[in-house]
């Protein structure tokens, strides 16, 4: 298992948070999801070792920034 957070700035609500969360669950590998919507921190587990670029391009997708922590 991997864990990475990443820094996600654009979210202002759930619903943002929830379109972020859905994104990246799409990505294969994905086992978990932690959004913190007040720091902007997002912490993505995987099975296995998931690309960051894959992480914050499925982040851009849906109209939010982000880099890893």
């Amino acid at each position: 298992m991997s864990t990475s957070t990443y820094k996600v700035t654009g979210m202002t609500c759930n619903g943002c948070a929830g379109k972020v969360k859905t994104r990246i669950g799409a990505v294969a590998g994905v086992s978990a999801i932690d959004v913190d919507l007040a720091t902007g921190h997002v912490k993505v587990t995987s099975e296995g070792q998931i690309d960051d670029v894959t992480i914050v391009e499925a982040v851009e997708e849906v109209g939010y920034e982000a880099v890893l922590v």
